[in-house]
Protein backbone atom coordinates (compact mmCIF):
# COMPACT_ATOMS: atom_id res chain seq x y z
CA UNK A 1 0.00 0.00 0.00
CA UNK A 2 1.24 3.69 -0.91
CA UNK A 3 0.39 7.02 0.23
CA UNK A 4 -0.55 9.80 -1.64
CA UNK A 5 -0.77 13.45 -1.32
CA UNK A 6 -2.53 15.71 -3.62
CA UNK A 7 -2.59 19.83 -3.01
CA UNK A 8 -2.99 22.91 -3.50
CA UNK A 9 -1.88 26.33 -1.79
CA UNK A 10 -1.09 30.17 -1.29
CA UNK A 11 2.25 29.15 -3.22
CA UNK A 12 0.74 27.73 -6.42
CA UNK A 13 -2.86 29.03 -6.57
CA UNK A 14 -4.59 32.40 -6.32
CA UNK A 15 -7.05 33.31 -3.42
CA UNK A 16 -9.40 33.65 -6.54
CA UNK A 17 -8.65 29.81 -7.09
CA UNK A 18 -8.59 28.42 -3.72
CA UNK A 19 -11.77 29.87 -2.56
CA UNK A 20 -13.50 27.93 -5.24
CA UNK A 21 -12.17 24.70 -3.32
CA UNK A 22 -13.53 26.06 0.09
CA UNK A 23 -14.52 23.19 2.04
CA UNK A 24 -17.60 23.42 4.87
CA UNK A 25 -17.63 20.23 7.23
CA UNK A 26 -20.84 18.73 5.15
CA UNK A 27 -18.75 18.69 2.03
CA UNK A 28 -15.58 17.43 3.54
CA UNK A 29 -17.65 14.95 4.95
CA UNK A 30 -19.18 13.70 1.79
CA UNK A 31 -15.88 13.77 0.13
CA UNK A 32 -14.35 11.32 2.80
CA UNK A 33 -17.24 8.92 2.89
CA UNK A 34 -16.12 7.88 -0.28
CA UNK A 35 -13.45 6.28 1.37
CA UNK A 36 -15.56 5.24 4.48
CA UNK A 37 -14.85 1.84 5.55
CA UNK A 38 -18.92 1.17 6.11
CA UNK A 39 -20.94 1.77 3.17
CA UNK A 40 -19.36 3.89 0.27
CA UNK A 41 -21.27 6.39 -1.79
CA UNK A 42 -19.13 4.88 -4.70
CA UNK A 43 -16.12 2.78 -5.30
CA UNK A 44 -12.82 4.77 -5.15
CA UNK A 45 -9.23 3.75 -5.83
CA UNK A 46 -8.81 4.83 -2.10
CA UNK A 47 -8.61 2.42 0.88
CA UNK A 48 -8.29 5.71 3.43
CA UNK A 49 -8.50 9.00 2.99
CA UNK A 50 -8.02 12.53 4.66
CA UNK A 51 -8.37 16.11 3.98
CA UNK A 52 -6.75 19.09 4.97
CA UNK A 53 -8.87 22.33 4.27
CA UNK A 54 -7.90 25.80 5.13
CA UNK A 55 -7.82 28.91 3.95
CA UNK A 56 -4.60 28.80 2.49
CA UNK A 57 -4.54 24.75 1.33
CA UNK A 58 -6.60 21.96 0.23
CA UNK A 59 -4.79 18.46 0.83
CA UNK A 60 -5.82 15.11 0.37
CA UNK A 61 -4.16 12.47 1.55
CA UNK A 62 -4.90 8.85 0.17
CA UNK A 63 -3.78 5.47 0.81
CA UNK A 64 -3.56 3.03 -2.52
CA UNK A 65 -2.38 0.12 -3.80
CA UNK A 66 -1.83 1.59 -6.99
CA UNK A 67 -1.21 5.65 -6.56
CA UNK A 68 -2.36 7.45 -9.57
CA UNK A 69 -2.32 11.55 -8.21
CA UNK A 70 -4.84 11.69 -11.20
CA UNK A 71 -7.61 10.26 -9.17
CA UNK A 72 -7.12 12.80 -6.54
CA UNK A 73 -7.21 15.57 -9.13
CA UNK A 74 -10.48 14.10 -10.40
CA UNK A 75 -12.05 13.87 -6.91
CA UNK A 76 -10.96 17.19 -6.37
CA UNK A 77 -13.01 18.39 -9.42
CA UNK A 78 -16.03 16.40 -9.02
CA UNK A 79 -16.35 17.29 -5.10
CA UNK A 80 -15.40 20.93 -5.58
CA UNK A 81 -16.92 22.08 -8.57
CA UNK A 82 -13.36 23.00 -10.18
CA UNK A 83 -12.52 21.56 -13.86
CA UNK A 84 -9.18 19.66 -14.50
CA UNK A 85 -8.60 22.20 -16.45
CA UNK A 86 -8.80 25.40 -13.89
CA UNK A 87 -6.74 23.12 -11.44
CA UNK A 88 -3.74 22.08 -14.10
CA UNK A 89 -0.67 23.61 -13.37
CA UNK A 90 -1.74 24.73 -9.39
CA UNK A 91 -1.45 21.67 -7.74
CA UNK A 92 1.27 19.46 -6.33
CA UNK A 93 1.75 15.88 -5.52
CA UNK A 94 3.70 13.45 -3.25
CA UNK A 95 4.34 10.25 -2.83
CA UNK A 96 5.27 7.94 0.54
CA UNK A 97 8.05 8.92 2.26
CA UNK A 98 7.58 12.48 0.33
CA UNK A 99 3.81 12.92 1.45
CA UNK A 100 4.19 12.11 5.17
CA UNK A 101 8.02 14.52 5.47
CA UNK A 102 5.26 17.02 3.74
CA UNK A 103 2.72 16.73 6.46
CA UNK A 104 5.31 16.68 9.11
CA UNK A 105 6.19 20.04 7.43
CA UNK A 106 2.62 21.20 7.43
CA UNK A 107 2.17 20.12 10.99
CA UNK A 108 5.06 22.31 11.93
CA UNK A 109 4.55 25.67 10.83
CA UNK A 110 7.35 25.22 8.25
CA UNK A 111 4.99 25.36 5.21
CA UNK A 112 2.51 27.93 6.36
CA UNK A 113 2.25 31.32 4.74
CA UNK A 114 3.21 32.76 8.13
CA UNK A 115 6.43 30.70 9.09
CA UNK A 116 5.88 29.05 12.37
CA UNK A 117 2.24 30.25 12.86
CA UNK A 118 0.09 28.31 15.59
CA UNK A 119 -3.26 28.03 13.88
CA UNK A 120 -2.16 25.03 11.72
CA UNK A 121 -1.27 22.38 13.67
CA UNK A 122 -4.89 22.56 15.45
CA UNK A 123 -6.39 22.24 11.73
CA UNK A 124 -4.19 19.01 11.34
CA UNK A 125 -5.59 17.39 14.18
CA UNK A 126 -9.04 18.81 13.54
CA UNK A 127 -8.45 16.61 9.67
CA UNK A 128 -7.49 13.68 11.41
CA UNK A 129 -10.67 13.79 13.94
CA UNK A 130 -12.66 14.32 10.96
CA UNK A 131 -11.58 11.31 9.05
CA UNK A 132 -11.62 8.84 12.08
CA UNK A 133 -15.00 9.73 12.45
CA UNK A 134 -16.58 9.77 9.45
CA UNK A 135 -14.62 6.40 8.83
CA UNK A 136 -12.19 7.03 6.10
CA UNK A 137 -8.90 6.98 7.99
CA UNK A 138 -7.48 3.82 8.64
CA UNK A 139 -4.62 1.84 10.09
CA UNK A 140 -1.95 3.89 7.89
CA UNK A 141 -3.20 7.44 8.00
CA UNK A 142 -4.10 7.39 11.29
CA UNK A 143 -0.76 6.85 12.37
CA UNK A 144 0.56 9.34 9.82
CA UNK A 145 -1.43 11.90 11.18
CA UNK A 146 -0.31 11.43 14.64
CA UNK A 147 3.02 11.10 14.19
CA UNK A 148 2.75 14.14 12.37
CA UNK A 149 0.86 16.02 15.00
CA UNK A 150 3.57 15.06 17.24
CA UNK A 151 5.92 16.66 15.30
CA UNK A 152 4.14 20.05 15.02
CA UNK A 153 3.73 19.57 18.68
CA UNK A 154 7.60 19.10 19.43
CA UNK A 155 8.73 21.68 17.61
CA UNK A 156 6.81 24.39 19.33
CA UNK A 157 7.98 22.74 22.46
CA UNK A 158 11.58 22.22 21.83
CA UNK A 159 12.14 25.44 19.49
CA UNK A 160 11.23 28.94 18.89
CA UNK A 161 10.12 28.46 15.71
CA UNK A 162 6.75 29.75 17.17
CA UNK A 163 8.12 32.60 19.71
CA UNK A 164 6.73 35.71 19.30
CA UNK A 165 4.00 34.08 17.05
CA UNK A 166 2.69 35.84 13.68
CA UNK A 167 -0.20 35.28 12.31
CA UNK A 168 -2.28 36.14 8.96
CA UNK A 169 -3.84 39.14 11.32
CA UNK A 170 -0.83 40.09 12.76
CA UNK A 171 1.13 40.09 9.46
CA UNK A 172 -2.18 42.34 8.08
CA UNK A 173 -1.73 44.70 10.97
CA UNK A 174 1.84 45.16 10.27
CA UNK A 175 1.15 45.56 6.57
CA UNK A 176 -1.46 48.62 7.23
CA UNK A 177 0.98 49.74 9.65
CA UNK A 178 4.01 50.37 7.00
CA UNK A 179 1.07 52.02 5.23
CA UNK A 180 0.13 54.63 7.81
CA UNK A 181 1.91 56.81 9.32
CA UNK A 182 0.58 57.64 12.61
CA UNK A 183 -1.30 54.01 13.28
CA UNK A 184 -2.05 54.88 16.71
CA UNK A 185 -4.24 57.46 16.02
CA UNK A 186 -6.07 56.03 13.04
CA UNK A 187 -9.35 54.66 13.51
CA UNK A 188 -9.60 51.20 12.50
CA UNK A 189 -13.11 49.12 11.63
CA UNK A 190 -13.15 45.36 12.32
CA UNK A 191 -15.58 43.33 10.90
CA UNK A 192 -15.90 39.91 12.41
CA UNK A 193 -16.07 38.17 15.73
CA UNK A 194 -14.61 34.99 15.38
CA UNK A 195 -10.87 33.73 16.45
CA UNK A 196 -8.60 35.84 13.04
CA UNK A 197 -10.96 39.05 13.75
CA UNK A 198 -9.93 39.11 17.94
CA UNK A 199 -6.12 38.22 16.43
CA UNK A 200 -6.25 41.20 14.88
CA UNK A 201 -7.90 43.42 17.74
CA UNK A 202 -4.99 41.90 19.53
CA UNK A 203 -2.49 43.07 17.04
CA UNK A 204 -4.31 46.26 17.11
CA UNK A 205 -3.61 46.65 20.61
CA UNK A 206 0.02 45.56 21.21
CA UNK A 207 0.79 48.83 18.92
CA UNK A 208 -1.35 51.07 20.82
CA UNK A 209 -4.11 51.75 18.32
CA UNK A 210 -7.12 53.13 20.49
CA UNK A 211 -9.56 53.81 17.97
CA UNK A 212 -10.88 49.99 17.45
CA UNK A 213 -14.36 49.83 16.50
CA UNK A 214 -15.83 45.92 15.65
CA UNK A 215 -19.08 45.03 14.28
CA UNK A 216 -20.82 41.53 13.36
CA UNK A 217 -24.02 40.72 12.65
CA UNK A 218 -24.31 38.85 15.64
CA UNK A 219 -24.48 42.00 17.44
CA UNK A 220 -23.45 39.74 20.95
CA UNK A 221 -20.60 38.41 19.89
CA UNK A 222 -19.04 42.09 18.74
CA UNK A 223 -20.07 43.50 22.05
CA UNK A 224 -18.23 40.45 23.83
CA UNK A 225 -15.10 40.85 21.70
CA UNK A 226 -15.42 44.63 22.07
CA UNK A 227 -15.31 44.48 26.07
CA UNK A 228 -12.68 42.15 25.99
CA UNK A 229 -10.00 44.77 24.44
CA UNK A 230 -11.54 47.82 25.73
CA UNK A 231 -13.26 48.62 22.13
CA UNK A 232 -16.69 49.84 20.39
CA UNK A 233 -19.24 47.63 18.99
CA UNK A 234 -21.50 48.31 16.23
CA UNK A 235 -24.52 46.51 14.81
CA UNK A 236 -23.89 45.67 11.41
CA UNK A 237 -26.40 48.32 10.15
CA UNK A 238 -24.19 50.92 11.16
CA UNK A 239 -21.48 49.28 8.62
CA UNK A 240 -21.80 52.31 5.82
CA UNK A 241 -21.66 54.84 8.51
CA UNK A 242 -18.58 53.38 10.03
CA UNK A 243 -16.91 53.42 6.32
CA UNK A 244 -17.23 56.81 6.72
CA UNK A 245 -14.92 57.48 9.84
CA UNK A 246 -12.41 54.81 9.24
CA UNK A 247 -9.08 54.89 8.19
CA UNK A 248 -8.60 51.09 8.18
CA UNK A 249 -11.48 48.33 7.74
CA UNK A 250 -9.97 44.63 8.80
CA UNK A 251 -12.42 42.26 7.77
CA UNK A 252 -12.54 38.75 8.80
CA UNK A 253 -16.22 37.03 8.99
CA UNK A 254 -17.56 33.46 7.95
CA UNK A 255 -19.58 34.68 5.02
CA UNK A 256 -19.72 32.69 2.39
CA UNK A 257 -20.03 35.07 -0.01
CA UNK A 258 -18.61 39.12 -0.42
CA UNK A 259 -20.17 41.22 2.53
CA UNK A 260 -18.37 44.45 1.63
CA UNK A 261 -19.60 45.59 -1.84
CA UNK A 262 -18.48 48.06 -4.21
CA UNK A 263 -21.71 50.23 -3.98
CA UNK A 264 -21.76 50.17 -0.31
CA UNK A 265 -17.79 51.81 -0.25
CA UNK A 266 -18.43 54.15 -3.06
CA UNK A 267 -21.59 55.36 -1.09
CA UNK A 268 -19.09 55.56 2.24
CA UNK A 269 -16.25 57.30 0.02
CA UNK A 270 -18.47 59.84 -1.47
CA UNK A 271 -18.93 61.22 2.15
CA UNK A 272 -15.09 61.26 2.64
CA UNK A 273 -13.46 61.96 -0.77
CA UNK A 274 -10.40 63.66 1.26
CA UNK A 275 -9.36 60.74 3.52
CA UNK A 276 -7.80 57.39 1.54
CA UNK A 277 -9.16 54.02 3.47
CA UNK A 278 -7.12 50.94 3.65
CA UNK A 279 -9.18 47.94 3.22
CA UNK A 280 -7.18 44.57 4.58
CA UNK A 281 -9.17 41.69 3.59
CA UNK A 282 -8.58 38.33 5.54
CA UNK A 283 -11.33 36.30 5.23
CA UNK A 284 -11.54 32.96 3.26
CA UNK A 285 -14.04 33.06 0.72
CA UNK A 286 -13.13 36.52 0.83
CA UNK A 287 -15.32 39.20 2.34
CA UNK A 288 -14.35 42.31 -0.45
CA UNK A 289 -15.81 42.38 -3.49
CA UNK A 290 -12.77 42.82 -6.18
CA UNK A 291 -14.53 45.85 -7.81
CA UNK A 292 -13.75 47.74 -4.37
CA UNK A 293 -10.25 48.04 -4.94
CA UNK A 294 -11.29 50.49 -7.73
CA UNK A 295 -13.11 52.82 -5.93
CA UNK A 296 -10.98 56.13 -5.66
CA UNK A 297 -9.38 56.72 -2.39
CA UNK A 298 -9.75 53.02 -1.75
CA UNK A 299 -6.07 50.09 -1.47
CA UNK A 300 -7.13 46.99 -1.10
CA UNK A 301 -5.08 44.02 0.04
CA UNK A 302 -6.21 40.18 0.18
CA UNK A 303 -4.31 37.01 1.33
CA UNK A 304 -2.13 37.25 -1.82
CA UNK A 305 -0.75 40.45 -1.03
CA UNK A 306 -0.37 39.29 2.66
CA UNK A 307 2.40 36.89 1.50
CA UNK A 308 4.37 39.37 0.00
CA UNK A 309 4.54 41.16 4.08
CA UNK A 310 4.57 37.53 5.75
CA UNK A 311 8.12 36.82 3.98
CA UNK A 312 9.60 39.63 5.73
CA UNK A 313 8.23 38.95 9.36
CA UNK A 314 9.78 35.31 9.05
CA UNK A 315 13.17 36.33 9.65
CA UNK A 316 12.97 36.21 13.44
CA UNK A 317 12.06 32.59 13.26
CA UNK A 318 14.05 31.17 10.16
CA UNK A 319 17.21 30.24 12.46
CA UNK A 320 15.08 28.08 13.73
CA UNK A 321 13.96 25.86 10.87
CA UNK A 322 17.19 23.98 10.80
CA UNK A 323 15.91 22.27 14.74
CA UNK A 324 12.92 21.55 13.26
CA UNK A 325 13.92 19.91 10.43
CA UNK A 326 15.81 17.86 12.62
CA UNK A 327 13.02 16.83 14.71
CA UNK A 328 11.03 16.31 11.49
CA UNK A 329 13.81 14.19 10.46
CA UNK A 330 13.65 11.99 13.84
CA UNK A 331 9.64 11.67 13.81
CA UNK A 332 10.02 10.70 10.28
CA UNK A 333 12.54 7.83 10.83
CA UNK A 334 10.31 6.61 13.39
CA UNK A 335 7.17 6.33 11.18
CA UNK A 336 8.78 4.59 8.47
CA UNK A 337 10.77 2.08 11.04
CA UNK A 338 6.70 1.75 12.02
CA UNK A 339 5.74 1.36 8.46
CA UNK A 340 7.96 -1.27 7.38
CA UNK A 341 7.05 -3.53 10.20
CA UNK A 342 3.27 -3.63 7.97
CA UNK A 343 3.95 -6.29 5.81
CA UNK A 344 5.18 -8.41 8.57
CA UNK A 345 2.10 -8.01 11.19
CA UNK A 346 0.14 -11.00 9.49
CA UNK A 347 2.43 -13.18 9.54
CA UNK A 348 3.03 -12.09 13.73
CA UNK A 349 -0.79 -12.51 14.34
CA UNK A 350 -0.72 -15.75 12.14
CA UNK A 351 1.87 -17.23 14.17
CA UNK A 352 0.53 -15.96 17.32
CA UNK A 353 -3.08 -17.50 16.42
CA UNK A 354 -1.72 -20.56 15.68
CA UNK A 355 0.20 -20.83 19.28
CA UNK A 356 -2.80 -19.63 21.25
CA UNK A 357 -4.63 -22.40 19.51
CA UNK A 358 -2.32 -25.24 20.26
CA UNK A 359 -2.55 -23.75 24.00
CA UNK A 360 -6.25 -23.88 24.48
CA UNK A 361 -6.24 -27.39 22.71
CA UNK A 362 -3.67 -28.44 25.53
CA UNK A 363 -4.89 -26.32 28.58
CA UNK A 364 -8.69 -28.53 27.54
CA UNK A 365 -6.82 -31.70 27.17
CA UNK A 366 -4.30 -31.16 30.54
CA UNK A 367 -7.71 -29.93 32.63
CA UNK A 368 -9.59 -33.42 31.33
CA UNK A 369 -6.90 -34.98 33.04
CA UNK A 370 -6.60 -33.12 36.15
CA UNK A 371 -10.36 -33.68 36.58
CA UNK A 372 -10.16 -37.33 36.29
CA UNK A 373 -7.78 -37.11 39.09
CA UNK A 374 -10.49 -34.68 41.31
CA UNK A 375 -7.78 -32.13 40.91
CA UNK A 376 -8.64 -27.96 40.51
CA UNK A 377 -5.82 -26.12 39.05
CA UNK A 378 -7.08 -24.45 35.90
CA UNK A 379 -5.79 -20.84 36.88
CA UNK A 380 -2.67 -22.22 37.43
CA UNK A 381 -2.30 -23.88 33.80
CA UNK A 382 -3.90 -20.43 32.06
CA UNK A 383 -1.71 -18.37 33.99
CA UNK A 384 1.43 -20.82 32.88
CA UNK A 385 0.80 -21.75 29.57
CA UNK A 386 -0.28 -17.67 28.70
CA UNK A 387 3.72 -17.55 29.69
CA UNK A 388 4.98 -19.84 28.03
CA UNK A 389 3.83 -18.61 24.69
CA UNK A 390 4.69 -15.47 25.38
CA UNK A 391 8.24 -16.43 26.35
CA UNK A 392 8.50 -18.45 23.11
CA UNK A 393 7.26 -16.30 20.68
CA UNK A 394 8.79 -12.92 21.83
CA UNK A 395 12.37 -13.28 20.32
CA UNK A 396 10.87 -14.71 17.19
CA UNK A 397 8.13 -11.64 16.90
CA UNK A 398 11.06 -9.12 17.86
CA UNK A 399 14.23 -10.46 15.23
CA UNK A 400 11.18 -10.67 12.47
CA UNK A 401 10.51 -7.27 13.23
CA UNK A 402 14.68 -6.02 12.88
CA UNK A 403 14.58 -7.65 10.07
CA UNK A 404 11.83 -6.11 7.95
CA UNK A 405 13.51 -2.73 8.92
CA UNK A 406 16.52 -4.09 7.00
CA UNK A 407 14.29 -4.58 3.88
CA UNK A 408 14.34 -8.31 4.61
CA UNK A 409 10.68 -8.58 5.96
CA UNK A 410 9.40 -10.29 2.97
CA UNK A 411 11.43 -12.98 2.91
CA UNK A 412 11.17 -13.60 6.51
CA UNK A 413 8.17 -13.91 6.88
CA UNK A 414 7.50 -16.53 3.76
CA UNK A 415 10.27 -18.16 5.97
CA UNK A 416 8.28 -18.39 9.07
CA UNK A 417 4.83 -19.17 7.25
CA UNK A 418 6.78 -22.18 5.92
CA UNK A 419 8.52 -23.50 9.04
CA UNK A 420 5.31 -22.83 11.05
CA UNK A 421 2.84 -23.60 8.89
CA UNK A 422 0.45 -20.66 8.80
CA UNK A 423 -0.39 -21.09 4.58
CA UNK A 424 -0.56 -18.87 2.17
CA UNK A 425 0.29 -14.86 2.66
CA UNK A 426 -2.41 -14.56 0.16
CA UNK A 427 -4.96 -16.20 3.22
CA UNK A 428 -4.04 -13.83 5.75
CA UNK A 429 -6.31 -10.81 6.90
CA UNK A 430 -5.14 -7.15 5.46
CA UNK A 431 -2.92 -5.34 8.01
Amino acid sequence: MNIICLGINHRTAPASLRERLSYNESKLKAMLARSSHGEREAVTPFSELGVLSTCNRVELYAVASQPDARDLVGLLAETSGVSDKDLEGHTYDYQDSEAADHLFRVASGLDSLVLGEPQILGQVSEAHTLALRVGASGLILSRLFQAAIHAGKRARSETAISSKPATVSSVAVHLIASQVRQMEGSQVLVIGAGEMAELAVEALRKRTVGGITVINRTVERAAALASRWGARSRSFEALEQELERADVVISSTAAPHPILNEGTVRSAMAHRPARPLIVMDIAFPRDVEEAVGRVPGVHLYDLDKLEQGASRTAEERISQVPQVERIIGEEMERFQEWLTTLEVRPVIRAMREQAEAIRQREIRRTLRHLDELGVDGAQEIESLTKSLVNKLLHEPTVRLKQHSQNGQGARYALLIRELFGLGDESEADPP
